[in-house]
């Protein structure tokens, strides 16, 4: 498979060792300093795009894939206010996008047990629950994209909470989330139920990047030649 490498940090980094011990080929490498290489021609080199850039660039990259017809794997985070507009060029262009704010299989599996707990919390009003992230200083975005889907997850399978707030809250309708940047951090979450009484956790630590570029990989060879807008659960269930 060739592989389009839209951001060469150190995920993109991860990525390109890992695509290439498995008998990939990197066929375009698009960072700050070269960025006006990023070509419809240049892309259509690739058979997939794998996108971990920043905030600011992440939407451009999409539709530079989507204008080019080559399919395209994102991780990037802090662009999603731009996700309606995006997914309507994806569908306008016969494109294809497999988003995910995390592509770790430890962390999905971490996505589904929170949203059982917060099913299994709903009556126990006794607790109120938050989010705790912490991530290295170089990452854009707080909070994490991760912190924020678990705290969707949470929302969605509970009655009390209506909104995530970066930071505590005191108000009890507020899912606060509080952020962390030190060094070095590859990321942790926990999501904590806490009540006069005691306190439960789950916990998710990341060791390395291994486990988030081997499921961008993944990611990438499914959804190599397919249209439309997919999900990493959609990825979990193919295998």
């Amino acid at each position: 498979m060739k592989i389009a490498l839209l951001g060469y940090g150190k995920m993109g980094k991860a990525i390109e060792t890992i695509a290439l011990k498995s008998g990939h080929e990197i066929v375009l490498k698009i960072s700050v300093e070269n960025k006006d290489e990023l070509t419809i021609e240049q892309l259509q080199k690739a058979d997939v795009a794998i996108e971990f850039s920043t905030p600011e660039s992440a939407a451009f990259h999409l539709m530079k894939c989507f204008d080019a017809g080559i399919p395209v794997v994102c991780g990037s985070t802090g662009w999603l206010t731009q996700m309606d507009k995006i997914s309507a060029y994806c569908k306008e262009k016969n494109g294809a996008l497999l988003y995910a704010s995390n592509f770790s299989i430890g962390v999905n599996i971490f996505f589904e047990i929170n949203r059982q707990l917060a099913t299994l919390m709903d009556k126990r009003h006794e607790y109120d629950v938050s989010i705790d992230e912490t991530h290295h200083t170089e990452k854009k975005d707080a909070p994490s994209g991760t912190a924020i889907s678990l705290a969707n997850g949470i929302i969605e399978n509970q009655s009390v909470k209506r909104k995530w707030v970066s930071g505590k809250s005191s108000a009890i309708e507020n899912l606060g989330i509080t952020s962390n940047r030190i060094d070095p951090a590859p990321g942790t979450h926990i999501v904590k139920y806490d009540s006069s009484i005691d306190c439960i956790e789950i916990k998710h630590t990341a060791h390395n990047r291994e486990g988030f570029a081997s499921g961008a990989l993944l990611a990438a060879e499914f959804i190599k030649g397919k249209n439309g807008i997919f999900q990493f659960s959609d990825v979990l269930k193919s295998k």
